[in-house]
């Protein structure tokens, strides 16, 4: 067997497993999710995501140069995972979820979102495959995106402006109960959707948005849909875990959005000049963990104001 395909199909085997056990059989929590249990199941994502690195590195072919492309992808995705559960985290206050009910919602938050970043990766490898142009295209989006989240405050989240929120408005009747984690409920019978439902359609939509910035982000650092998509969904994979540990070391980010704004300017000026000057993978991977390590300890350093 090619050992290409080999690799899909362990990759497809490990992440059906891994992704299992995460969604469903550590599922039987009922209540709060302790952050020291979340923060142990991070752990281990994290260590299953560095032993296939290990594995690229010794049995995929070309593994020296890929395996520093998924490790530098898996940091940067992941990277703008903990930004973007931010968001979440938000999102679930506003929407006043309890703590009990935020796990399915998560669940299935996460279920569409590998959905869309495979399909986003393909489009964007095709894209660049059959357009190099777009390679400029793209790094001029992260260029933009670096520059936003610089120069903008924090942006409230209004459901009711959100078009997907209208959308769903349109086809279902809402049930302004919030003590449920099911999607619908039947009264009278009558089909219901839930706040559950609209937090997740919140959660859908503002991961699109998301992908924006971590599709070119990826496709930054390597353009083999094989890297692209591993690094992606591994970076995926402890979300969930990785939410309800983000709830308790808060503190710890406070300054991440600004390192991650610079790791998207750095990619994004790496994509510009790629046609006269290429960057090194190891170089790209030193200066992230740098940028990235410098803003936590700034987080810690600097103490928070009142």
């Amino acid at each position: 067997m090619d050992i290409h395909l080999l690799f899909w199909f362990a990759f497809i085997a490990l992440f059906i497993i891994v992704f299992t056990i995460d969604m469903f059989v550590t599922d039987h929590r009922k209540g709060e999710i302790k952050v020291k249990t979340a923060l142990l199941w991070s752990a281990v994502w994290i260590s299953t995501a560095l032993l296939f690195s290990v594995a690229i590195y010794m049995f995929y072919p070309g593994g020296n140069q890929k395996a520093f492309e998924f490790i530098t992808g898996y940091i940067v995705e992941y990277s703008l995972s903990v930004d973007n559960l931010f968001v979440f985290i938000m999102i679930f206050s506003i929407m006043s979820v309890t703590q009990k009910n935020q796990p399915r919602i998560l669940k299935w938050g996460i279920l569409g979102a590998v959905f869309f970043r495979v399909a986003f990766i393909l489009a964007g490898v095709g894209l660049i495959h059959t357009f190099h142009f777009m390679i400029y295209v793209f790094g001029g989006i992260l260029v933009f995106t670096a520059y936003k989240m610089i120069t903008s405050k924090d942006e409230s989240i209004e459901p009711e402006h959100n078009f997907f929120v209208k959308l769903a408005r349109k086809f279902f009747n809402i049930k302004a109960d919030g003590n449920t984690d099911h999607f619908f409920v039947k009264e009278d019978g009558k089909l219901f959707a839930t706040v559950a439902f609209i937090t997740l359609v919140l959660i859908e939509s503002t991961d699109i948005i998301f992908a924006v910035d971590s599709i070119p982000a990826v496709l930054a650092i390597t353009q083999d849909s094989f890297t692209a998509i591993t690094s992606n969904l591994f970076a995926i994979l402890g979300l969930r875990s990785l939410f309800f540990a983000l709830a308790g070391i808060l503190n710890l980010f406070r300054f991440l959005k600004y390192g991650i704004s610079f790791i998207l300017l750095f990619i994004g000026i790496k994509m510009l000049i790629s046609g006269w000057y290429v960057i090194p993978i190891q170089a790209s991977l030193i200066f992230i963990i740098a940028i990235l390590a410098f803003s936590v300890i700034m987080s810690i350093v600097i103490k928070e104001k009142n």
